[in-house]
Order: structure tokens, then sequence, then C-alpha cells
């Protein structure tokens, strides 16, 4: 018998609850509710006092995203560049280790940027090589490679802009264990279209993030009717994470959570009962 297949949601901590230091929000994150978290790479931080923040929150990690470079000075990954690969290639294993130990089967892969003076066709294949033999590592500790497409406006030249372009890359690098990473606000952003798009790729899907268009509110700040966007993931029977990648419209996080009532924080999201004012 399948398990009755349940989307649930969990915060960004690299976006959400910056009110406090990145080691504090996980505590902030359960308390508000939340049973798990994503976040990018830890950056800077002392990746014990992560784990044992997590730990201490008794939270799930459903994903964290390798190392991606220097992001606040626009870097937006490291495995497609000539000169960086082997940066890439150094933080495999410790990101590989540090899922195994918060227990996390799923690790974003941004592939980075379009480059002066390097040919397009051998940054991509560059970067499937380097997504391939990551995902062969990440296979013996059953771990998931995901593959994300971003938007240009606020990223500048990335690799994969359209969800076809990154499925296409997902489909090139032939290894079972690389899905499509999906993030409707990027997606609203390039290429519109966000149901259809979810019912053509659902197979591939392996990871969802959400936020509004076209200011990276939270839902129902902007032009995107998530009531319908859910009930469209239902039925498609998605049973992943639902990553709150979004930049909060209020004072706080804890404000910015209002659609999304307590209850539904750390079990199975009932779409009637989301608190979308304009919807």
């Amino acid at each position: 018998m399948v398990d009755h297949l349940v989307m649930r949601f969990c915060p960004n901590l690299s976006m959400l609850f910056k009110e406090v230091d990145f080691v504090e929000r996980f505590a902030l994150a359960a308390k508000a509710g939340f049973t798990a978290v994503e976040f990018w790479w830890p950056s800077g931080e002392d990746l014990g006092r992560v784990e044992t923040a997590i730990k201490d929150a008794e939270l799930r990690v459903a994903l964290f995203n390798f190392d991606a470079g220097d992001m606040p000075s626009g870097d937006r990954g490291l495995l497609s560049d000539p000169e960086r690969q082997q940066e890439f290639r150094e933080n495999v294993p410790v990101a590989l280790e540090f899922a195994r130990s918060v227990g996390c089967s799923r690790l974003n892969a941004l592939v980075g940027l379009e480059l002066d003076g390097v040919d397009l066709t051998e940054q991509l294949e560059l970067a499937r090589d380097n997504v391939a033999w990551a995902a062969d590592q990440a296979a013996a500790h059953g771990v998931e490679v995901l593959i994300e497409a971003l938007n240009t406006f606020e990223n500048g030249p990335y690799l994969l802009y359209t969800t076809s372009a990154a499925a296409d890359f997902v489909e090139r690098v032939g290894r079972d264990n690389v899905k499509l990473q999906y993030d409707a606000y990027h997606m609203q952003r390039m290429e519109g279209n966000v149901v259809a798009t979810l019912r053509e790729y659902a197979g591939s899907i392996g990871h969802i993030q959400v936020a509004d268009s076209p200011d990276r509110g939270e839902p129902g700040t902007g032009e995107l009717n998530y009531r319908y966007i859910f009930a469209a993931l239902e039925k498609l029977s998605y049973g992943g994470w639902v990553g709150l990648e979004y930049q909060p419209t209020t004072a706080t996080t804890q404000e910015s959570l209002a659609w999304l009532p307590r209850e539904q924080r750390s079990g199975e999201v009932r779409i009637e009962k989301l608190h979308f004012s304009s919807r």
C-alpha cells in the first residue's frame, strides 16, 4: 500500500528569521511551529555549531545548497567555471558529510553564470560533468542532487534560466539521482505558466520553492495565485517539501507567516485553511 503523499512547508533560513544570527534561526523556526528547514550553504559558519542548532531544535533538514561561492557579491555557483571547479569538488565531500550528520537527502547545485571569454557550450559541458561527478558521490549517501533555474533580472547571466533548459540539463547529466528544483518565483519572472509547467515536469521535480512575484514577498503579496498553485500541486500528488524562500514584506518573519496557520506548519497542508486576504 502506497503511503499518502503529503505536501509540507519549510522555511529557508538564509532568507527568513534574519532578525537574528544564522545559528539562532533554527530555534525560531521550531518555535514558529515548523518541523523542517532549508538553507543555502552556510558560508562562514561553524558547521558543528549549525549541526548542534539543528539537533537542539529537533528539526529536519529538507534541503541545503552546495557551496555556490560568494552569493552577496554575485556568485551563483562554481561548477561551470574552469578556474573554480576545484572549489566545488572540494566542497562536495564536506557537504555530503554534513548532509549525513543532519539527515538531509537533497542538495541543490547552482550551476553558475556565463563567463566572458569562455565558450557557453564548454561551460555547460563542464557543469554537467561536475554534476555527474557529484551525483555519483551523492548516490553512495542516498542523496539527490537538484538543479534549479534562476531568473536573470536579479542573478545576472545565469546559465539555466528556464524550466526546459534545466530539465534538458538534468537529462543530459544522465543520473537517476539528479532532479529538478522548481522555484515558482524565479520561473514566474522568466516564463510564467507556473501550473502548466508544474504539470509538464511534475515527474522530474524533487523540491519546490515559493515566493510571490514580482517583489519576492510572502505568498499572497503579489501576482501569483498561490491557492490555485498549491491546489494544483495537491492534484499532482506532490509529496515533497515546499521551501519558503521569500523576503518578508513585514517587520518580522513571524508577521509574514500570517497566511500560513500555525497548525499547517508541521504537517499536511489543507489548502482551504490558508489565509490569502487578496484571493
